[in-house]
């Protein structure tokens, strides 16, 4: 009896062993289901594996990685992929025990695993050993380009740009990340392409290279089928360099559909305040005045409250409102690094006053208008109501001799061609919704239905399918919604 219990006693575990003995088996498991996407060449098997192992990011501990790489370290066949592996060990600065030799390791289970690596040390603050790995990766990448590296190896750009913004040294990384797009666009990595192309211009607004975010935007084209979070993010970056090369029109367009692009939830809750900062921006500097509404969302609220303020002192003309929100709010401006956009609002808060008074008055002097705009001087009023005049502001003639301003009579709106501009916009944007709508019809490939020999087969699958997806517990978190925080 006692050498029974004996026995018992040694073979017993703790239960954090077998927890951690747990996630070591999921990964593995993880690991064969992207192996089974390598093999069919099929990208969803990928992209299915990639949002189980960010579910369990918080649970994975240093130790279990090291584990399931030095596995596969024994059976690399690439000089390159062991070298990743090795690296990534050094890094995790772990010990782990002798573990038997698993599959063959592809340079897609390479990347994942170092991946995996990667977030291992973001998460514990270590920089320095994260970048070293990072830059491992990269060539890994570089020597592996295909259809299948290409979910991973936009994962791994961006964590690689990752650890050298929180190290304020993005410049460092922006030489990599041209050869990469470089190369990406050669061998039609297209969720690579977007991956980079949104990481150059996040670099280039950090730095506000405005001149050359253009011309890179100029000579390259962004993938048509790109995933909605890349492309919403990059639709974001195009609306902020053309407001400040005053393309009002065009940063309108591409930062509402930024807006609609994104998934309304509070993940994304960073990404929509930071957009509709700049939106309510530009919608004032064209002249126009954001819907009340906007202002009134529960996630929009608190962080548009100085805008809202800044909108109302635009509306009503008053240019000491405005200097006193731009004085009481500039560091949360510079913060937002709008404070140049809003600078140009000066103008617009001045037409806007001219505006009011052309229409409460038909007949004013030049120093009354002095007075209400608080200006100046009565050369500067009447230099602000001629330049108004001919920019098609108001409707009004300046008498010279008497130092007066007659307003013309109010016309008929629909004798003009305002309604016919208004029609016009609203078609061109049903016409884009439309065609958006038919090139998101796509569905996938039947070339995977080739390899099933029977219906029994097919069904099979789906049901493993099935299972694994009522397994999946994913959460959501990712360091994306960190990035969305600012420009």
């Amino acid at each position: 009896m006692s050498n029974n219990a004996a026995t018992s006693m040694e073979v017993e575990v703790s239960p954090e062993q077998k927890q951690a003995e747990t996630r070591r088996i999921i990964l593995e498991g993880i690991i064969k289901f992207l192996q089974r996407g390598i093999a069919a060449a099929e990208t969803h098997y990928i992209y299915r594996a990639l949002r189980t192992a960010f579910s369990l990011r918080k649970r994975l501990q240093p130790d279990i990685i090291a584990e399931v790489i030095a596995a596969y370290n024994a059976s690399a066949n690439s000089q390159s992929v062991a070298a990743c592996l090795k690296s990534a060990l050094a890094q995790l600065q772990q010990n782990p025990a002798e573990h038997p030799a698993a599959g063959v390791c592809e340079p897609e289970v390479c990347l994942f695993l170092g991946l995996l690596a990667m977030l291992c040390l973001l998460d514990n603050k270590q920089l320095e050993r994260g970048a070293e790995l990072a830059d491992v990766l990269v060539g890994v990448v570089s020597s592996a380009q295909r259809r299948t590296v290409d979910p991973i190896a936009s994962r791994v750009f961006f964590y690689y740009s990752r650890f050298f913004e929180i190290a304020d040294r993005l410049s460092d990384a922006r030489p990599a990340l041209l050869s990469a797009l470089q190369a990406a666009t050669l061998a039609g990595m297209k969720e690579t392409k977007a991956m980079l192309l949104t990481l150059l211009l996040r670099n280039y607004l950090h730095y506000k290279l405005y001149d050359q975010a253009e011309r890179l935007t100029a000579k390259s084209s962004f993938p048509a089928d790109a995933p909605n979070n890349l492309l919403a993010r990059y639709l974001y970056y195009m609306g902020h360099i053309e407001a400040v090369q005053l393309n009002y029109s065009q940063a309108q367009t591409h930062l509402l559909e930024a807006t609609r692009k994104a998934p309304s939830n509070a993940a994304t809750a960073g990404f929509q305040q930071t957009v509709h900062k700049i939106y309510v921006i530009v919608e004032l500097l064209m002249g126009n005045i954001p819907d009340r509404s906007l202002f009134r969302v529960p996630t929009l609220k608190k962080p548009l409250q100085p805008y809202l303020e800044l909108t109302q002192a635009v509306r009503v003309g008053d240019l000491n409102k405005f200097q006193e929100v731009v004085g009481k709010y500039q560091d949360r401006f510079l913060q937002d690094n709008v404070l140049v956009l809003i600078q140009r609002l000066r103008h617009n808060v001045i037409k806007a006053g001219i505006r009011s008074i052309s229409i409460a008055y038909s007949r004013i002097s030049l120093r009354d208008i002095c007075l209400k705009l608080h200006l100046d001087s009565e050369e500067d009023a009447e230099y602000i109501v001629a330049k108004a005049i001919r920019d098609g502001v108001i409707d009004a003639t300046i008498d010279h001799e008497k130092g007066s301003v007659q307003s013309a009579e109010v016309h008929n709106v629909y004798e003009t061609s305002d309604p016919q501009y208004a029609f016009d916009k609203r078609i061109a944007f049903c016409l884009s919704l439309y065609n958006d709508s038919v090139k998101s019809m796509r569905y996938p490939g039947s070339d995977h239905r080739k390899e099933l020999a029977s219906a029994i087969e097919a069904i099979k699958r789906e049901r493993e399918l099935a299972q694994e997806l009522e397994n999946d517990d994913y959460d959501g978190d990712s360091d994306e919604d960190v990035m969305d925080e600012g420009p």
